[in-house]
């Protein structure tokens, strides 16, 4: 959005963000199970794209407990609603429609109770020492610093070390079986679920993307590899929020429409038109993640597998996740730009299992060299700092290691993989401590750094 006065947005921005806003109050209330007070404060009001939204622009702002829906009014703007749909999380509904496109399916674990297992197939942890090369008060000293604030709105802490959870603290309200708003992290999930199907043999990562729209004579998109959507190079043409307001086609960027249209976000992405030649401009765009979402999805169909389950047979349910909620569009499809939502136990064994090189107790979920590929720096981009659906510490940002890679979402959500160090940290939180929160996870990292000897 821009920074203009939300008072001064267009109708259709109105509508737009007021979409948006009751996804995510309903995903607060129903998936996390947030405080409706504390959620608006902290995630509704100040989410990345919300610069100067105020309680007095919310005209309404209702929670149905029994139908399970949020609505939400922005000034003038209709009465935009979002409804959780059980194991598929909360959906928005479009203008049009009191009801979604596509049917519900329960989402179980074949996995036992986590407390009848150690750790990380489950939740047991072995209660031994922390190893001798880690100087606890200085670790204590470094989960104090992710937590220096509420103003940070530091949610969760976690330190794994050697496959040892080393440090683990929550706040805000928030525990270890708590699912949260994760945002951006899921591109890496999406990242996972392409690196299983290359596993798999289904196709290459230097492949020509199997998209069957662009594979007809004289479409320039035809050239665009597996392993360019990976690295958001794609070249496709799709605004972004640097990109000034006359190149916005529906009153927002692109990269924000696809997350409060209630839209199909798989084909908006996949006939976006050629912009630049694949591999020669790199650029954060959700076009290039949802366009591997759809070739996830229809990869996955043409299996004979039931798509809204397959992520936790063939994935969470081998790393010894039990629910993970991704959340999809009206039309059934993963919106794992943004729209998913994990424990911080769930991303550290995410975490792990890339800096295991994508094996777990030893089996091969991963293809051998993929995780290199996520952590090595795409060509494309002008700085070492994004690699294939991961962003890099190329440059130095955080106090680690350059050889460090990440997950990230809004709401500076963080999974830090530092191979060198054996070492995982897991931050979670909420968008109103965006910059704070930044800073207060830099001097919680370089603390880590002092309390771990290698």
């Amino acid at each position: 959005m821009s920074d203009e006065p939300y008072s001064e947005m267009s109708g259709l921005q109105s509508s737009l963000l007021a979409a948006r806003s009751a996804k995510v109050l309903c995903s607060a209330v129903f998936v996390s199970g947030r405080d409706p007070d504390e959620a608006i404060r902290n995630s509704v009001l100040d989410a990345a794209s919300y610069r100067g939204l105020s309680r007095e622009h919310l005209k309404l702002a209702e929670i149905d407990k029994a139908r399970k829906e949020v609505h939400i009014r922005i000034n003038d703007s209709p009465v935009r609603t979002a409804r959780f749909y059980g194991d598929q999380g909360c959906v928005i509904l479009p203008l049009d429609s009191t009801e979604v496109f596509f049917n519900p399916v329960p989402v179980k674990t074949k996995l036992p109770e986590p407390m009848t297992q150690p750790w990380p197939m489950g939740d047991v942890l072995p209660g031994k020492p922390l190893p001798p090369n880690i100087d606890k008060a200085r670790l204590d000293d470094a989960v104090d610093a992710a937590f220096a604030s509420p103003d940070c709105c530091t949610a969760a802490f976690l330190v794994s070390y050697k496959g040892q959870l080393v440090a683990e603290r929550y706040d805000l309200g928030v525990g270890k079986d708590t699912q949260l708003e994760s945002w951006s992290m899921g591109k890496s999930i999406t990242a996972t679920l392409i690196g299983i199907l290359i596993q798999q043999g289904r196709f290459g990562l230097w492949d020509p993307a199997p998209i069957p729209s662009w594979h007809v004579k004289g479409d320039k998109r035809s050239k665009i590899r597996v392993a360019d959507l990976m690295r958001m190079s794609s070249g496709l043409k799709f605004t972004g929020t640097e990109d000034p307001p006359e190149k916005w086609e529906r009153g927002v960027p692109d990269h924000l429409y696809v997350y409060s249209g209630a839209a199909d976000v798989f084909q908006f992405s996949i006939n976006r038109p050629p912009e630049h030649p694949p591999n020669t401009v790199g650029r954060y765009r959700n076009c290039d993640a949802l366009s591997l979402g759809y070739i996830v999805k229809k990869t996955v169909t043409e299996m004979g597998e039931e798509y809204l389950s397959w992520p936790q047979k063939v994935l969470f349910d081998r790393i010894g996740i039990r629910k993970q909620v991704l959340e999809p569009d009206p039309y059934g499809n993963f919106v794992m730009t943004g729209f998913d939502y994990g424990t911080p136990r769930n991303w550290m064994r995410l975490g792990m299992l890339y800096l295991q090189k994508g094996i777990w107790m030893g089996e091969r979920i991963l293809p051998e060299g993929f995780t290199d590929f996520v952590s090595t720096p795409a060509p494309a981009w002008k700085k070492p700092e994004y690699g294939g659906l991961f962003r890099l510490n190329g440059t130095g940002i955080w106090n680690l290691p350059k050889e460090a890679y990440y997950m990230s979402g809004a709401g500076v959500n963080r999974v830090l993989v530092v191979p060198s160090m054996d070492m995982v940290v897991v931050r979670m939180g909420h968008s109103r401590g965006g910059q704070t929160g930044e800073r207060a996870l830099n001097v919680a990292l370089k603390k880590v750094n002092s309390a771990i000897s290698t």
